[in-house]
C-alpha cells in the first residue's frame, strides 16, 4: 500500500472531544468541551419546529441563504460598527471552524508562516500543518496574559503571512484592549499580514470590558477576516452555523474553497435562526448578565475549594493549576482522564494548548446550570483526598 499522507504525523485527534468520550464513558460532569447545558432561545426552537414541516429543506445557495446573510449583515453590522454587503462579504460555513479553514487556504501557500499566540485553540495548529503552513507562537504571559511587543514584532519580522487571533481568547480568557489590537494591526500594515479573527465570544466579556473588532480598526478592513458562528451567542453549537466575513477580494477565494469543501450549510437550520440573528440588543445584555452569574459561581466556587486558577476577562473558560493534585511523573492527559474517572469532572489538558512545556495547567468550563456547576463543585471538593491520597 502506498504511503499515507504525513500531515497528520503533527497532531493527534482532538484533546478536548476526546475527554467528551472519556466523560461519557464513565459519567463525570462534562467541563471539558465547551457546550452549554441549557436550551436556546425559545424562538429559535419555535421556530425550528416551523421550518421543520414547511422547509427549506434542499440544497441552500452555497454562500448561504440570502435571508441568513441578511440578517448576520446587520446584526454584525452593528456591532462592529462597519458596512458589511450581505452579498459580497458574507459566506456561511459549517461552523467558524470551516470558516477558519476555508480562510487559511485562500490566503496562504504551501511554506508561508503564520503567526498564533500561545495557549491557542487546538484547532489552530492543526489547520495550518493541514495548509502546509508553519505556526509562529508568540507567547502570552500569565496571569494576565500580555504579549511583549518586541517578541511579536520579532515574528512579523519573520514575513508570515497572516496572524490569527481568537478575541476574546479560548483558552486563556483574555480580551485584548483597543491598544493592544491598535499595535497589531499597525504590524500587520507595516509588514503586509493578514489577520485572521475568531470571534466567537464577542458578546461573552466581563466587568465593563469592550470588545474590539479588528476589522473596525483603521487600514483593517482590506486585510481582515473575521470568523465566528451562531453557536456560543444562541446556545446552539450543534446547529453548526458559522460565517466569515472579508472584503470582497479575499471573499471570493473563501467561498471558492467553502463550495468544493462543503456546498453550503444546513436549509432549515439558517432559516429558523434568522429569528436569532434580529434579537434586540435587550438579548445580548441579558446574555452577558447570564455568562457573569454563572462565571461567578464557578469562580466563586474555585476560589472556596483554595485551587489555584485565572480569572478569564471573557469566554467561560478558567485555566487552572493542577500541579498541587497530580503525582510524580504524572502527565496532564493522564491527569485528566484519571480526574474524570475518580473525581467525576472532565476537564481539558493544558498541553493541548500550549506551545511551551506546560504539563500542570487544566481548562474547565462554566456554560452550564447552576445545579451542574454546583454539583461539579462539589466534586472538586474532593480532588486533593481524591487524587492524592
Amino acid at each position: 500500500m502506498q504511503e499515507m499522507s504525513r500531515r497528520n504525523q503533527h497532531f493527534t485527534d482532538s484533546v478536548i472531544r476526546r475527554m467528551t468520550r472519556v466523560s461519557l464513558d464513565c459519567g463525570a460532569i462534562n467541563l471539558a468541551q465547551g457546550f452549554p447545558d441549557f436550551d436556546p432561545p425559545k424562538a429559535m426552537t419555535d421556530r425550528l419546529r416551523e421550518v421543520s414541516q414547511e422547509g427549506p429543506h434542499q440544497y441552500p445557495i452555497t454562500m448561504g441563504a440570502p435571508n441568513f446573510r441578511r440578517a448576520v449583515s446587520r446584526k454584525c453590522g452593528r456591532f462592529m460598527g462597519i458596512s458589511i454587503d450581505p452579498d459580497t462579504n458574507i459566506v456561511v460555513t459549517i461552523g467558524s471552524t470551516e470558516a477558519m479553514v476555508d480562510t487559511i487556504f485562500a490566503l496562504t501557500n504551501p511554506g508561508d508562516k503564520i503567526v498564533m499566540f500561545s495557549p491557542y485553540f487546538e484547532n489552530y495548529r492543526a489547520q495550518a500543518i493541514m495548509a502546509d503552513c508553519e505556526p509562529v507562537f508568540v507567547p502570552l504571559v500569565p496571569p494576565s496574559f500580555h504579549f511583549d511587543p518586541e517578541v511579536l514584532e520579532d515574528a512579523f519580522r519573520q514575513h508570515p503571512k497572516a496572524i490569527l487571533i481568537c478575541n476574546p481568547s479560548n483558552p486563556s480568557g483574555k480580551v485584548f484592549t483597543y491598544e493592544e489590537l491598535k499595535f497589531i494591526s499597525e504590524l500587520c500594515i507595516k509588514y503586509d499580514v493578514y489577520a485572521i479573527m475568531d470571534e466567537v465570544y464577542e458578546h461573552i466579556v466581563y466587568d465593563g470590558r469592550q470588545m474590539v473588532y479588528m476589522a473596525s480598526l483603521p487600514g483593517m478592513w482590506e486585510r481582515t477576516v473575521s470568523c465566528s458562528s451562531l453557536s456560543k451567542t444562541y446556545s446552539i453549537t450543534g446547529w453548526r452555523l458559522g460565517y466569515a466575513i472579508a472584503p470582497q477580494p479575499i471573499m471570493d477565494r473563501i467561498k471558492q474553497y467553502h463550495d468544493f469543501n462543503t456546498v453550503g450549510a444546513a436549509s432549515p437550520l439558517m432559516e429558523a435562526a434568522v429569528v436569532g440573528l434580529e434579537m434586540p440588543d435587550e438579548y445580548y445584555r441579558e446574555f452577558g448578565d447570564h455568562y457573569a452569574h454563572m462565571k461567578q459561581i464557578f469562580t466563586g466556587g474555585m476560589k472556596e475549594l483554595g485551587i489555584p486558577f485565572t480569572d478569564p476577562e471573557g469566554t467561560y473558560f478558567v485555566l487552572a493549576d493542577v500541579a498541587p493534585y497530580m503525582k510524580k511523573g504524572q502527565s496532564d492527559v493522564e491527569f485528566c482522564v484519571e480526574m474524570a474517572q475518580k473525581v467525576g469532572v472532565a476537564c481539558v489538558p493544558g498541553s493541548s494548548f500550549f506551545d511551551e512545556d506546560v504539563n500542570h495547567i487544566v481548562r474547565l468550563h462554566f456554560a452550564k446550570k447552576d445545579e451542574t456547576l454546583l454539583a461539579a463543585l462539589d466534586r472538586l471538593s474532593n480532588l486533593r483526598r481524591i487524587m492524592c491520597g
